[in-house]
């Protein structure tokens, strides 16, 4: 009898699958999306309705093949993709590539990978949900039409390689204007007076709140003068107890995790990047192995904006709480109304699948991150359904007749701990001893404090995310992909786990609000996510939606290609005079930053880097940051053409010196011994494939990286090649390779086809370069033609003159 086919994502998600299903069932990975849009060019066709051009990814045509004949076997198809937008787009692609009757096609939706849970999907398959796909083609199409028509448009006004979305524009506005907000802030001076007050043998603090009686605002003590004058006069005063006033407070626990929050606490507690925290989240939802318990899903599905939590879930942790804790912390269950806008109520907030797996009991089974991650989600789930924590807090006046002066001391103490005992909010006890009106108080200490306002903080991950989420700009599927892809085409580095703007940000960021601010307006971009809500509910179709957002977009594109130039934008006049012809010089913006060109380029080419205060940038010079433990030897940190570095050692005839490049984050400010040290570990042996070879993790050229035998694999942003684990290298190397990894090569400009030969005729970015090719001639781009302007014709005339140029021969060195 066929076997039902059933197909998920990722491989880890089909081992944990298999485990729930009978032998009738053949569970198979997807490996994430088979079909998109192509890389090399924008493959929607707006004069055709907006009609995708997708195509299968070169890496995964074995998989398709693989796969349609497995489906042309089975009996029935399951499709088990994740239940949001982007899960039923590729059930959606699948079903077309693997051309499967509709009779065999059957949906599965589940909350989490546990066997209750994918039996009972199983019993209630449904068809594809064709709105919810379409809502996700309209999403990816709009981006593809933003990226693929601005990107160009900057690469020919500010610099190559520079790109700009729909709403990676908008965080990057965000992360820029609230970097001018700190750097146009003037900090205000102001002064708190503190006293330390003593009853009996207990001592406690206090803050003046009055003088003359009257309220002190915060800056009415602004000077060191008005604090000195205050403190000597109150140095003589007797003081009293005056009012005390105790009142009893509730504390209520935070609702469970949505993916928003998740990711905030996540980087507020644990210090995890959003990304990081996707990351990690996946692999508790899709499954880890337990022990003799085998592949085990921990946590529900972790892309959700809904506050839900399963009646069983609610009882299941009733009844825990009270067998742990006892009645007093078990209150039945406690329910939770979401606010977000178009939030999915049909999902869960995230949990843990089992209220019994504590995360001391399968600790020794997870990975460090993937533990205290669960931990985070298990007591905040778990403490959603306690009793809210009961405070006791007190505040007592301390006065003085003199200057009408009035301190307050404020205590508070935990009556009952309620929610407080699974999940601390880092709420801090303040004991006051037994105090009564009227008692006399010695003073025996007073002090003036001197303050200044601060700006407002640099964004983390968390507050971006929140700030998104209350623009309503993105989804839970997006905030990581967006803080990811911003840092990774370095609009935005990190620095004290902050994200900062590099200098490309602003003037690109400029550029979109000047003359395209529709693209990165808050309000319009939330209004597109709307929009894809109500496509999702079936209520309107998605081309009249990216037909109102393009054609304007378009017809103002080329209105501001026309307008502006380069010069204007990446130019400026200086005073500077050329040293070697006494010309003046410009500041201009390039790849790498601002720098100083002389203006009588070409003939002179003299140009002067400059930091990121606009001063000239010098090489620094050698620091030794301390001497090897083993060899004695000074270890030197340096700045070469490619960067900083470290080095051991001198340099000397004969002798091979070692060095090692510095990894994303760390920087030649705070670079320490012991850093050096651990990059000095690099290549770094982790232990060995199941055919014995080596694993090792890496930094090299193009970043840090695996290697086992002769597969290589990145090593994503947010892990390190000096931390990676051995579980994690494998899992890694147990990923396809993706095409770009795999072929340095880079489609910048498809021109069109060769109308003698048929041949397609691109413009392709190489390891040495910018070259023309139709498939079998490769021409290099010649000096001074700008890439963005060359046309088909001048391609042609190219190649054709390359064909005539004689080969090359590399001549062979005769043995001795």
């Amino acid at each position: 009898m066929p076997k039902a086919l059933v197909i998920v994502e990722s491989p880890t998600k089909a081992k944990t699958i298999t485990r729930f299903l009978g032998k009738e069932f053949l569970v198979e990975p997807s490996f994430g999306h088979i079909r998109d849009l192509p890389k090399s060019r924008m493959g929607v066709d707006v004069e055709k309705n907006f009609e995708p051009a997708y195509e299968v990814k070169k890496e995964d045509k074995e998989r398709v093949m693989h796969l349609k004949k497995l489906a042309k076997s089975a009996a029935e198809v399951y499709f088990a993709t994740d239940e949001d937008r982007e899960g039923e787009a590729i059930s959606w692609h699948l079903s077309e590539l693997l051309k499967i009757p509709s009779s065999k096609i059957k949906r599965i939706v589940f909350h989490e990978i546990t066997k209750e849970a994918i039996l009972k999907a199983l019993e209630t398959p449904r068809a594809l949900d064709m709105k919810r796909v379409d809502a996700q083609q309209a999403r990816r199409i709009l981006d593809r039409l933003v990226g693929y028509e601005l990107s160009p448009f900057l690469w020919r006004k500010v610099a190559r390689g520079l790109s700009a979305g729909r709403v990676q524009s908008v965080a990057v506005r965000l992360i820029v204007e609230r970097e001018r907000e700190i750097q146009a802030f003037k900090p205000e001076e102001y002064w708190t007076v503190e006293a330390l007050f003593k009853h009996h043998n207990d001592a406690f603090p206090a803050k003046l709140l009055k003088l003359d009686y009257k309220s002190l605002d915060k800056f009415t003590v602004n000077t060191k003068k008005q604090a000195e004058k205050i403190v000597a006069d109150l140095k003589k005063a007797d003081f009293k107890i005056g009012e005390i006033i105790n009142k009893t407070t509730n504390r209520y626990p935070n609702p469970p995790f949505t993916t928003s929050t998740l990711q905030q606490d996540a980087n507020r507690r644990l210090g995890f990047s959003a990304r990081q925290t996707m990351r990690l989240a996946q692999q508790l939802y899709e499954g880890v192995k337990l022990g003799e318990a085998g592949q085990t899903g921990l946590i529900t599905y972790m892309r959700t904006d809904s506050l839900n939590l399963a009646d069983k879930f609610v009882n299941e942790a009733n009844d825990f709480l009270k067998k742990t804790f006892g009645s007093d912390y078990a209150i039945g269950g406690r329910r939770y109304k979401t606010h977000a806008k178009g939030a999915q109520e049909a999902h869960e907030a995230i949990r843990p699948t089992d209220v019994n797996l504590n995360p001391e009991k399968i600790q020794a089974y997870l990975l460090p991150d993937q533990y205290q991650l669960y931990d985070l989600i298990w007591k905040r789930a778990l403490a959603s359904q306690m009793p809210e924590a009961i405070i006791n807090q007190t505040s007592v006046d301390i006065v003085a007749n003199r200057l009408g002066a009035v301190f307050r001391a404020n205590g508070a103490t935990v009556r009952f701990t309620g929610f407080l005992k699974v999940y601390p909010d880092g709420a801090k006890e303040t004991f006051l001893p037994v105090l009564k009106s009227n008692d006399a108080v010695a003073l025996q200490k007073i002090d003036g404090v001197q303050h200044f306002t601060e700006p407002p903080a640099r964004f983390s991950d968390a507050s971006l995310v929140k700030t998104l989420e209350e623009y309503g700009i993105g989804r839970p599927s997006t905030y990581a992909p967006t803080i990811g892809t911003i840092i990774d085409r370095g609009y935005v580095i990190r620095e004290d786990r902050r994200l900062k703007p590099t200098e490309v940000a602003y003037l690109v960021n400029d550029l979109l609000v000047k003359h395209f601010p529709e693209i990165v307006d808050f309000k319009f971009t939330a209004k597109m996510e709307e929009e894809f809500d109500v496509i999702a509910e079936g209520k309107i179709a998605w081309q009249p939606v990216i037909k109102e957002f393009y054609e304007p977009f378009k017809k103002h594109l080329i209105q501001k290609d026309a307008e502006i130039s380069k010069k204007d934008i990446t130019e400026k006049a200086t005073d500077h005079i050329c040293e070697k012809c006494g010309r003046p010089m410009v500041e201009k913006f390039g790849r790498f930053g601002k720098f100083l060109a002389c203006t009588g380029y070409p003939e002179c080419k003299n140009t002067i880097n400059l930091d990121a205060n606009g001063n000239h940038a010098t090489r620094a010079e050698a620091k030794i940051l301390g001497n090897h433990p083993e060899t004695g030897e000074p270890i030197f940190l340096k700045t070469g053409r490619f960067g900083t570095y470290i080095q051991v050692g001198e340099k000397a005839k004969g002798k091979t010196l070692r060095s090692a490049s510095l990894l994303s984050g760390m920087t030649a400010e705070t670079l320490t011994l012991e850093q050096a040290l651990e990059l000095l570990t690099l290549p770094k042996l982790l232990g060995q494939t199941d055919t014995g070879e080596d694993i090792i993790s890496a930094n090299g050229r193009f970043g840090p990286y695996i290697k086992a035998g002769k597969e290589t694999r990145s090593i994503p942003a947010d892990k390190s090649p000096l931390t990676i684990t051995l579980t994690e290298a494998k899992e890694l190397l147990s990923q396809p390779k993706s095409f770009a990894a795999r072929n340095s090569k880079k489609t910048l400009f498809d021109l069109g086809k060769d109308p003698v030969s048929g041949k397609d005729i691109k413009i392709m970015e190489g390891r040495y370069g910018m070259y023309i090719t139709d498939g079998a001639t490769n021409a290099s781009l010649p000096k001074g033609l700008a890439v963005e302007t060359v046309s088909l014709s001048q391609a042609l005339e190219i190649l054709a003159e390359k064909e005539k140029s004689p080969k090359k021969t590399r001549r062979r060195k005769k043995k001795p």
